[in-house]
Parts: structure tokens; sequence; C-alpha cells
């Protein structure tokens, strides 16, 4: 079989075309070596998930869903049960109060990836700690193009009040590169298209790249005779799995294309345009799931977090039927369609979670998926959001089988231990020699028998 350097691109008129992992490409050079001894990379993704859940209904209880049972609110993960771990009793210390007053909210995005207690200043002198997933992309420096993507539905904050004294950027925020230093996320799906996939540099790869969003061609398009002669040159194998890559890349290129057309519809309103967004956050979170799952897909990057929205945030789902603000709902108070209220979010972010796993699963690599080779974490650092606690913690796990992970259960974890242990076995795994993280005391074992 033909074989061609990892890197390996399709360009035409400006535009630069990353490959899915193909078999061909294995024979890479020790610059892409593997994150573990596995064939393939593996990847990791941490999702983060605003003002808690309502634990009544999501939070498993040993005596009554024993290791296999779902609560009302994770019914919708049922058709991925298989590929999902429910984690229970995890905690974060850090969170806490300890002595600084109100500001729960804060506290627990800051806390979320790095265990660590932030200090409580509404001024430019923050500290929080250095999150996993940048101990992970420091671990894996050089190896892709993007050592880690930080994104999200909801754009990063900077410095000022935000909560009980709380800077707002302690709320934005889960990545963390330094103590002193967050990652600011990408929220803007075109632009993080653009960041991934039509990055022209020169005079006139800007020129071809202007002719392309004046004609509203695909950059697909632009690639088709490269493609093609590339195509000749791969085995079956390969030419299906490019062939569905491309399949997706052009549903994503689609989805763009409607906000484009959503810039022209008013392009005559007398004031300046906001930063493009979809207009419906279902639709806003799904692109940018999907563009993660690309970017993955084509080995740009093995780490990525994806805040589903600030911390504390306050936005309504009327595509839900949900009129009133999420943060709101969450100090429900016992009011029966306030919980309702929560209640329908909590179900909605299962199902998003769900179908984003059952994608990922779909997209074929080595002898398995994508999801085989990609470590996913889901949940918050806040349990209820009508208490305001840290303890046994909403978190999900997926993915990772290509690893060693085993899914399809619910894991009780007893004590009160610190989610910190399993960010510990998970930057383990991604081959970052690390014994100690935040408050952890240990580690956890990601596989069951």
């Amino acid at each position: 079989m033909t074989s061609f350097d990892r890197r390996t691109v399709l360009q035409g008129l400006g535009t630069a075309v990353m490959l899915p992992w193909l078999e061909c490409l294995n024979k890479s050079s020790s610059a892409f070596a593997m994150s573990s001894n596995t064939t393939n990379p593996l990847r990791t993704a941490f999702m983060f998930i605003p003002n808690g859940v309502h634990a009544p209904d999501w939070i498993p209880q040993k005596d009554v869903h024993g290791s296999d049972g779902l609560t009302p609110l994770l019914e919708p993960i049922a058709p991925q049960r298989h590929r999902i771990s429910v984690l229970s009793g995890l905690d974060h210390h850090n969170a806490k109060a300890l002595g600084d007053g109100p500001g729960d909210h804060a506290r627990s995005s800051s806390c979320f990836l790095t265990a660590a207690h932030p200090r409580k200043t509404s001024g430019e002198d923050i500290e929080a700690g250095i999150s996993v997933d940048q101990v992970m992309a420091k671990a894996l420096s050089g190896r892709t193009r993007f050592d880690s993507l930080e994104l999200g539905c909801e754009g990063s904050m900077g410095t000022g009040g935000c909560d009980s004294g709380y800077a707002c950027v302690y709320s934005g925020n889960i990545s963390w590169s330094s103590p002193d230093r967050p990652s600011p996320k990408e929220s803007n799906p075109r632009a993080l298209y653009d960041r991934l996939f039509a990055a022209a540099q020169t005079p006139e790869a800007k020129r071809a790249q202007t002719e392309r969003f004046m004609t509203r061609r695909s950059v697909l398009d632009f690639v088709r005779e490269d493609a093609k002669y590339f195509e000749s040159k791969l085995g079956a194998g390969d030419r299906h799995r490019l062939d569905e890559y491309f399949e997706g890349l052009r549903g994503v290129e689609r989805q763009i294309s409607y906000l484009d057309q959503a810039e022209l519809a008013t392009s005559g309103v007398p004031f300046e345009r906001p930063s493009v967004h979809p207009e419906n956050y279902r639709d806003h979170l799904r692109l940018m799931l999907d563009l993660m799952t690309v970017a993955f897909q084509t080995d740009q990057t093995r780490i990525a977090t994806m805040m589903w929205a600030n911390e504390g945030t306050n936005r309504p789902f009327p595509f839900l039927g949900v009129k009133e603000g999420h943060h709101h709902l969450s100090h429900h108070k016992g009011d029966a369609s306030m919980i309702e209220g929560i209640r329908t979010i909590n179900r909605f972010q299962s199902e998003e979670f769900a179908r984003f796993i059952g994608r990922m699963a779909k997209i074929p690599e080595g002898e398995g998926s994508l999801l085989d080779h990609s470590m996913i974490l889901f949940g918050s650092a806040i349990r209820d959001g009508n208490r305001h606690d840290h303890d046994d913690l909403p978190i999900l796990m997926a993915g990772g089988e290509a690893a060693g992970l085993k899914h399809g259960h619910n894991q009780y974890i007893e004590g009160k231990t610190p989610l910190a242990n399993l960010f510990v076995s998970m930057m383990q795994t991604m081959g970052a020699e690390v014994d100690a993280f935040g408050d952890s005391t240990g580690t956890i074992s990601l596989s069951r028998s």
C-alpha cells in the first residue's frame, strides 16, 4: 500500500483540508508518536455543564438503581448505555467556601478541571491552578497542530465581579494554562472552522479564500481533483473512511452556510451585528461538538474542553418550552413548576451527550471507532443547583475502550473520593508522568471486568 506522511493534506486555492486517520498514514514520524501503545492516538475531551443538576432524579442510588439502572434524567443515554459509565461519589473539596463565603458558581467552574481553590478577587490578581487538560496538552506538546482546543457556547469573560466577589473570568473558563492564566475559549463556530480548515497565510491564499466566501462554494469543491488523485492510491477501507469524513465535513459546511445566509438577511439592520452564532442553542451546541469531533478525527488536536455554557448562566431554553432562565430555575426551593423546568434542561443535556457519543461511535478508526480512542468526561462541579453542594458530583465517562476503559455500569466510589483522583488516572492513561494533582489522594481504576 502507498505510504504518506501523517501531515498529508489536500490543498487547493489557499485551502488545506486535514485528513482523517487512515491506515496508509500509520507509518508516522516520531514527532507524532501515539499517547499510548495502541495503533491509533488516544484523545481526551472534558465537557462542563453549569448550575449543577436536579440531583434526586440524576444521581443514582446504589440500593435503588444497582449497577445498571438509570435515573429518570439519565434515561436518554440508554441507547448508548454500553458506552457510558455513571460515576458516583466523587467530590471537589476545593470548590467549597473554605471560609470565603458565597460564590459557589465561580468556584465550581474554576475548580472543575484544576481541583484548586480559587483566590477570591474581582480584580486582576486571579489565581486557581493549572487544569488537567493543560497538563495533558503539555505532555503531548508538538504531536498535533494544536496542543489543545478550548471551546464553548458562550464567550470567555474577563475581570470584574460576577459572583459574590469573584472575578467573571472564573465563571467563564475551565481551562487554565497556569494558576493565573485561563485559556480563553472559542465560541464562534465559523471562527473555529476557519482556524481548523481555512488558515490561509499568503496573499494569494487570502485572495482565494475571499473568492470562496464570495461565491459561496464549498471548500471541498476546491480540492476535488486532488481528492480524486489521492483516493486512487488508497485501499478500499481508507476510501470508505475518506468518503465518510468528506460527507461529515460537507454537513458542517452546510450548517455554517446557514449562518452566512442569516448575515445577509440582516445586513440592512441599522446597528452592528453581533458575533455570528446560530440563533438556536441546540444548533450551536451541536455544531461546536461536531467541529470538535472533526478536529479529533483529523488529529489536529488530542485534547479539548467544551463548556456547554458559562457557570451561572441564566440562558432560557425556548425550543424546549422553558422560558425562564437556567440559573433562576436551579434555585427552585421546591417549586414544582421550576423543578420541571430544570428537569427538562437536564434531560436535554443527557440527550445531546448521548447524540454526541453515538456520532463518535459511528466513525471508524483502526479496529474500533473514534470513540474507542477518545476518553470523554462530562459533568459539573456543583451537585445540586438548589443546594450549591460539591459532593457526589454528576459525572459521566465514555469511550477509551482501546485504552482499557469499560462501560455500561454505575460505579459507586466510596468515602468522599476527590475527583482529582480520576484526573490522575486519566493523565497517566494519556502518557503524562503525574502521581498527584490538586487534592488527589490516589487513583481510580478506569476499567471494570
